[in-house]
C-alpha cells in the first residue's frame, strides 16, 4: 500500500513540476515596422538571457510579423537589421511586443570596410597595420583540410622565410623548422614555440641519450592538436624575437588556440579519413639479375670464379632444398616492408558563452598507420579554455590541455633505415624460412650470417619491422591560469600568468633474436631498453600594460613592463640489458645482462632557471609614424656569475607613407608602409652546469670502488652568444585589400658563437673545452603576396605566393677548433670544412669524369695533354693516393679529374662540390570559389641545394654483396666499353670515392595539396537543423617536379653537428594521400 502511495505522489509531483515549468514559458507575438509604419521584412529577432547569450531567435516575415515560442519572461528581446538602430527590451511577462525602428543615418556607399586583424607577438596584441617588426601570420582554418598530425607539417611552404622539411614520412616524425636559415653552427636551429602567450619546451635535453634520440623521434608539436589552433604568427627579425630572450634566437612560432565567444552552445564535429599510397621505389635488380651480377663482381676482384660449393647462397642446387628454396627467389624487399597507410582523425568541440563566461572545449582522437610496417601513431587530446569576467575590472582566463601519444617507430636509427636496408638486401633470399625439406615455414629467414654479412650491417627488414619494437609514449598536461586586473579602465592593466608543464616521455624498445638472427649468447639478442624522462616546467609572467587615451587621436601609445621566470627540471632513468630468457620477456627489469658499454643503467637530473625583464614602448603619431623601443634583461643559470645576466635592446620604426598628403591622390592604395628594425638577441648554451667542474666515474674499479675523473672544465668566462639583426621591410595593400605584398631584406650577425670541442693542450687534464670563438653572417630576403584578381558575387579567384632567399657565411673561427672532417681517401667519404668567408654546410670531394674504357686511357697526362714519362722513361699510369695507398687504376675503374695533372689522385684534387642550404624556398597556389564550392591548390618548392644521394651510393657502388639498382646493368664489362658506370669490384678498388657522382641538385616543386570543398547552403542546414556543414576531399603530394634521382628530394641536414650536410638515408618518403573530411556544427 505504501509503495503505491509513494508512486502516486511521485507521479503527481512530476506533472506539477512540468506544468509549473511550462507555465513559466510564454509565447510572444509582435511586429517590426519603421517610423513611418512600413513593415520591415528579415529583421533579426533574438532572445537574450542574463549573460547576453542568444537563447533562441527568428526573423520577421513579409508583413513584419514574428512569433517566439517557449520564452522565459525573465529574458530580453533584441531586434536588429542593417540600416536601423538595434533595440533591446525586457519581456517582463508581456505576450506582445511591437517595435518601430529608427533609421541609422550612414551612407554605406561612402564606407570602406577594411578588416583590422590583430597580430600577436605572444605578449601583446597590436593591429597588423601598426606592427613595426617582421612577422608573418596565417589562419589555421586555411590548413584544416590537410592530413597533418602536427601543425608544422601543414605549414610547409606557407610562410615566407620559414623553411620546413620532413625528417621522415613515418607517422609522428618531427619536422625540421628553420626560420631565416641557420644562425649558429652548434645549434639545432629549432625555434621557440609560444602557446597562448607562454613558451613550451620542445627540445631534447642535451644530456639524455634517449636510446637513439633525434629530431625524428622527439616531435613535441604532436602535443598540440591542429584542430585546437586558431592562428599562427611567426616572429622573424631580431627586434621581434628579442622580447622572448635567449630561447628565441632561432625565431619564434606563436600559436594561439581557439577560445569561446558570446553565443549559444555550439557543437562542432570534424572528421578526416585518409589513405596513403606507397610512392614508387627506385628500380632494383631482381633475384635473377643479382645472381649473375655477383659472380662477375667477385671474378673482377679475385681473378677466380665464385666457388658456389662454399658460397652456397649462389649454388642453386635443387638437391639441397634448404639452400635452394631460401636463396632462389625474386623478393622485392621494398614491397615486402610497405603497405597502404590509413588515418582517422575525429575532433568534437563545444563553444559558447555569455557576457560573464565564455568557454571552448575539445576532445580529439587521431589514429594513423604508416606506409612502412611497424610504424603508427595514436593520440588522444583534450583541451578546456575558460574566460570568466568577475567584474568590469577583474577577468580570469584558464586553460588545461592534456595529450596522450603512442608512436610506434622502426627499431633502427635514422642513419640506417629499414627502407635503406630493403634497397640493398639480397633479392634472391626468402622473407620466410624454408625447412630442410623445402617446406615454407612461418619463421622469418634471419640467418646468423651469410655472404652479405651479419647484424648490424645486414638483417631481414621484414622481421625487423614487424618483430623489433620501438615505442615512444608521451603524456603531457599543461594547466595555465591568468588574471587580468584593470587598474584604470582602458588605460592601465595588470596581468598575472602561471603555467605548469608536466611532460612524461617513455621510450621502450626490444630487439628479438628473430630480427638479428645472431646466437642467443650475443648482446644484440633480446635486447631490451626502457628510458623515462619526467620534465616539470613552471613559467610565470607578470605584466603591467599602459595604453593612455589621448583627447587628440593623433597620438597613440602602447607600452608594457613584464617580468618572466622559468624553472625547468628534468629527471631521467635509462636501462638497457640483453639476453632476456625469451622474446616474450621485453622489459629490461627482467633478469638479463649488462655486459658492455652499450648495456647500461643510468639516471640523472638536470635543472635550468631563467629570469627576464622586458620594458617596451610603442608610440604612434597621426597613424603615420610609429616607433617601438624594447629592452630585455636576461638571467640564465647556465652561465657563471661573471656573465649570468645580459641586456638586449631593440628598436623598430614604421612610416605609413600612404597617409602623407602627397599620396592622397593614389586612391587605390589602402596602405603603403616602410619598416626598419635593429635588435640584439642573446642565446644561452644547450648544457647545464657549465660553470662547475664536473666529474665522471672511470670504467675500471679497484677494491670495488670506481675511480672518479674530471670530465668537463669549469667555464667561468663563457658568455652569451649574441645575434645582431638588421631588417628593412615594406607593406603594400591595394584595392580594398585585394592585393597585398610584404617584402623584407635582412642581415643577422651572430657573434661569440658557441663551439664545443675547442682543442687545448692535454697537460691541463683536458683535451677540449666549450668556448665562444666564432662569428657567422646570415642574410637574405623575403617576398609574400596575396591577391584576388577576380571577385564577383558568385565567383572569386585568389592567388598567393611567397619566396625567400637565404645564405650564411662563416666570418670568424678559432684556429684551435677542428676545421675539417672526413677522409677523402676512403670510399664514400666527403670532406667538410669550416672556412672563413665560405658558406656553412659546404662539402668537398673529387670530380667524377666517367670510366677508364681501356688500358690506354689510364695513362697519366700532364697539363699539356701529353703522357707523363717516368724518370726511367717508363709510362706512368694514373694512381690513387701515392705513396700511402698507391692504387693503380685499371680499365673499368672510376675516373676522377686530376686537377693538378700530376698523375696522382689525392687530397690536392679535392674541389668544392656543393652546399646543403637552399638558395630559395617558398610556395604558391591559386584558389577558386564558385558559390558554395571552393577549389584550392598549393605548391611548395626549394631551389638550388645539394644532397648526397646515399641511396644511389649504396645501390651502385658494387663493392659488397648488396643488391644494386638497375643502373648497374650498364656497367663496364670489357675493354672498349664506353659508359658512366664502373666495373663491379667486390671489396676492392676506389670506384665510389666521395665525388660529384653522388651529389645531386635536389631542387623541386611539389604539388603539395589540391582540395575541393563544398559548403551547404542555409536552406539545407535549416532542414537538417544544423548550423554549419561542409565536406571536402584533399589530395596531397600528387607529383614532384625534380631532377633528383633519389626517392625524395626533400632532404635537409639536422642535428647540431657543425659538419652536418644533407644526406639521403632512404627514410620513408612522403606518401600520396587522399583525404575525405566533414566539418559539421550543431
Amino acid at each position: 500500500m505504501w509503495n503505491n502511495l509513494l508512486k502516486k505522489c511521485a507521479v503527481t509531483f512530476f506533472f506539477v513540476a512540468v506544468s509549473l515549468a511550462l507555465s513559466a514559458q510564454v509565447i510572444i507575438k509582435g511586429t517590426v515596422v519603421d517610423k513611418k509604419g512600413k513593415a520591415i521584412q528579415g529583421a533579426s529577432i533574438s532572445v537574450l538571457d542574463a549573460d547576453n547569450r542568444i537563447v533562441t531567435g527568428t526573423s520577421t516575415d513579409i508583413e513584419g510579423n514574428f512569433i517566439l515560442k517557449n520564452v522565459n519572461p525573465k529574458n530580453r528581446v533584441s531586434v536588429s537589421i542593417i540600416g536601423y538602430k538595434t533595440v533591446t527590451v525586457a519581456i517582463s511577462n508581456k505576450t506582445e511586443l511591437n517595435f518601430a525602428l529608427e533609421e541609422q543615418h550612414t551612407d554605406l556607399g561612402e564606407v570602406v570596410i577594411i578588416s583590422r586583424p590583430q597580430s600577436s607577438n605572444g605578449m601583446v596584441n597590436i593591429s597588423e597595420k601598426n606592427v613595426t617588426t617582421a612577422v608573418s601570420r596565417i589562419n589555421a582554418k586555411e590548413l584544416e583540410e590537410m592530413q597533418a598530425a602536427s601543425i608544422d607539417q601543414a605549414l610547409q611552404g606557407r610562410l615566407s622565410g620559414v623553411d620546413i622539411t620532413a625528417t621522415s614520412g613515418d607517422p609522428g616524425a618531427a619536422m625540421n623548422i628553420r626560420i631565416r636559415g641557420v644562425s649558429s653552427i652548434n645549434s639545432t636551429g629549432i625555434p621557440l614555440i609560444v602557446l597562448d602567450g607562454m613558451p613550451i619546451e620542445t627540445e631534447i635535453p642535451s644530456d639524455f641519450n634517449f636510446g637513439t634520440a633525434d629530431e625524428q623521434g622527439y616531435a613535441q608539436l604532436l602535443n598540440i592538436s591542429p584542430a585546437d589552433i586558431r592562428d599562427i604568427t611567426v616572429l622573424k627579425d631580431a627586434a621581434a624575437t628579442a622580447v622572448w630572450g635567449s630561447r628565441a634566437a632561432n625565431g619564434v612560432l606563436v600559436i594561439t588556440t581557439k577560445r569561446g565567444a558570446v553565443s549559444k552552445p555550439t557543437i562542432n564535429y570534424t572528421f578526416k579519413g585518409s589513405a596513403s599510397l606507397v610512392p614508387k621505389a627506385l628500380p632494383l635488380l631482381n633475384g635473377d639479375q643479382y645472381s649473375t651480377f655477383i659472380p662477375e663482381a667477385f671474378m673482377n676482384r679475385t681473378g677466380t670464379p665464385l666457388n658456389s660449393t662454399s658460397v652456397r647462397e649462389f649454388n642453386y642446387d635443387p638437391n639441397d632444398p634448404y639452400w635452394y628454396y631460401n636463396y632462389s627467389n625474386n623478393t622485392n624487399w621494398i614491397d615486402a616492408i610497405s603497405r597502404t597507410g590509413k588515418l582517422q582523425d575525429h575532433t568534437v568541440s563545444l563553444t559558447g558563452g555569455g557576457e560573464k563566461a565564455k568557454y571552448f572545449t575539445s576532445v580529439g582522437f587521431f589514429d594513423q598507420t604508416g606506409i612502412t610496417l611497424g610504424t603508427s601513431l595514436r593520440r588522444l587530446n583534450a583541451r578546456i579554455n575558460l574566460d570568466y569576467n568577475v567584474s568590469e575590472k577583474i577577468k580570469f582566463f584558464t586553460s588545461v590541455a592534456f595529450t596522450n601519444t603512442n608512436q610506434e617507430r622502426n627499431y633502427v636509427g635514422s642513419e640506417s633505415s629499414i627502407r635503406g636496408m630493403a634497397y640493398i638486401k639480397m633479392p634472391n633470399m626468402s622473407v620466410f624460412e624454408y625447412d630442410e625439406l623445402g617446406n615454407l615455414t612461418t619463421n622469418y629467414f634471419s640467418p646468423a650470417n651469410n655472404v652479405q654479412g651479419q647484424y648490424s650491417r645486414i638483417y631481414n627488414p621484414v622481421a625487423m619491422a614487424e618483430k623489433a619494437k620501438y615505442s615512444v609514449l608521451g603524456n603531457r598536461v599543461v594547466p595555465r591560469f591568468q588574471v587580468d586586473y584593470d587598474i584604470v579602465k582602458r588605460v592601465l592593466k595588470a596581468t598575472f600568468d602561471i603555467q605548469f608543464d608536466i611532460n612524461n616521455t617513455k621510450n621502450k624498445s626490444f630487439l628479438p633474436q628473430i630480427a638479428t638472427g645472431r646466437p642467443n649468447t650475443e648482446t644484440v639478442v633480446n635486447r631490451a631498453y626502457d628510458g623515462d624522462i619526467d620534465a616539470f616546467n613552471v613559467s610565470t609572467q607578470s605584466t603591467l600594460i599602459y595604453t593612455p587615451q589621448f583627447k587628440n587621436d593623433k597620438h597613440s601609445v602602447i607600452s608594457f613592463l613584464k617580468l618572466i621566470t622559468n624553472d625547468y627540471k628534468v629527471v631521467y632513468q635509462e636501462l638497457m640489458t640483453s639476453n632476456t630468457a625469451s622474446s616474450l620477456l621485453v622489459d629490461p627489469s627482467i633478469p638479463s645482462r649488462t655486459q658492455n658499454s652499450e648495456l647500461r643503467a643510468v639516471s640523472g637530473t638536470s635543472q635550468t632557471r631563467s629570469v627576464g625583464a622586458i620594458a617596451s614602448f610603442q608610440y604612434g603619431y597621426n597613424d603615420k609614424y610609429l616607433i617601438n623601443a624594447t629592452v630585455r634583461g636576461d638571467g640564465n643559470s647556465r652561465f657563471g656569475p661573471n656573465y649570468r645576466y645580459g641586456l638586449f635592446p631593440s628598436v623598430s620604426v614604421r612610416w605609413r607613407i600612404s597617409q602623407e598628403a602627397f599620396m592622397k591622390k593614389y586612391t587605390k592604395i589602402d596602405d603603403l608602409s616602410f619598416r626598419a628594425s635593429y635588435g640584439i638577441a642573446g642565446e644561452a648554451p644547450r648544457y647545464d652546469y657549465l660553470f662547475y667542474n664536473t666529474y665522471s666515474t672511470y670504467d675500471f674499479s679497484y677494491l670495488g670502488q670506481a675511480g672518479v675523473i674530471p670530465s668537463r672544465m669549469e667555464l667561468k668566462n663563457l658568455k652569451w652568444q649574441t645575434l645582431h639583426g638588421l631588417n628593412i621591410g615594406a607593406n603594400l595593400s591595394m584595392y580594398k585589400g585585394r592585393f597585398r605584398i610584404d617584402a623584407e631584406i635582412y642581415r643577422n650577425r651572430t657573434k661569440d658563437l658557441f663551439f664545443d670541442g675547442l682543442q687545448i693542450s692535454s697537460y691541463t687534464g683536458y683535451n677540449s673545452l666549450f668556448m665562444n670563438v666564432g662569428t657567422m653572417d646570415n642574410q637574405g630576403w623575403e617576398i609574400a603576396a596575396w591577391t584576388q584578381p577576380y571577385k564577383k558575387k558568385n565567383l572569386t579567384i585568389s592567388f598567393d605566393f611567397n619566396i625567400s632567399g637565404n645564405e650564411n657565411i662563416i666570418r670568424e673561427i678559432s684556429e684551435y677548433y677542428p676545421n675539417s672532417k672526413g677522409d677523402v681517401t676512403k670510399n664514400g667519404e666527403y670532406l667538410r670544412l669550416l672556412q672563413t668567408n665560405n658558406p656553412f654546410g659546404s662539402f668537398y670531394g673529387f670530380k667524377y669524369k666517367g670510366v677508364y674504357k681501356d688500358r690506354e686511357s689510364t695513362i697519366a697526362t700532364g697539363a699539356n695533354g701529353k703522357p707523363i714519362i717516368g724518370p726511367n722513361g717508363q709510362v706512368v699510369y694514373m694512381r690513387f693516393s701515392y705513396p700511402t695507398v698507391d692504387y693503380t687504376f685499371q680499365p673499368g675503374d672510376a675516373m676522377y679529374e686530376d686537377v693538378n695533372h700530376d698523375g696522382n689522385i689525392n687530397y690536392m684534387d679535392v674541389v668544392y662540390l656543393g652546399n646543403s642550404n637552399p638558395k630559395l624556398s617558398g610556395g604558391f597556389g591559386p584558389s577558386v570559389t564558385w558559390k558554395n564550392l571552393k577549389i584550392s591548390t598549393f605548391f611548395s618548392f626549394r631551389w638550388d641545394y645539394d644532397v648526397v644521394n646515399g641511396t644511389k651510393m649504396s645501390t651502385s657502388n658494387m663493392y659488397y654483396f648488396d643488391n644494386q639498382s638497375t643502373a648497374v646493368l650498364r656497367r663496364w664489362r670489357k675493354e672498349g666499353d664506353v659508359t658512366d658506370m664502373p666495373r663491379a669490384l667486390i671489396n676492392g678498388g676506389y670506384n665510389w670515392l666521395g665525388s660529384d657522382r653522388y651529389v645531386e641538385d635536389a631542387s623541386y616543386i611539389r604539388f603539395r595539396t589540391v582540395t575541393a570543398r563544398y559548403t551547404f547552403s542555409k536552406k539545407v542546414l535549416s532542414k537538417l537543423k544544423m548550423k554549419t556543414l561542409s565536406a571536402y576531399v584533399t589530395a596531397e603530394n600528387l607529383v614532384t617536379f625534380t631532377k633528383y634521382l633519389g626517392q625524395d628530394p626533400e632532404v635537409s641536414f639536422r642535428g647540431a653537428d657543425p659538419f652536418r650536410i644533407s644526406y639521403d638515408y632512404s627514410m620513408t618518403p612522403p606518401a600520396k594521400t587522399i583525404t575525405l573530411g566533414i566539418v559539421a556544427g550543431f
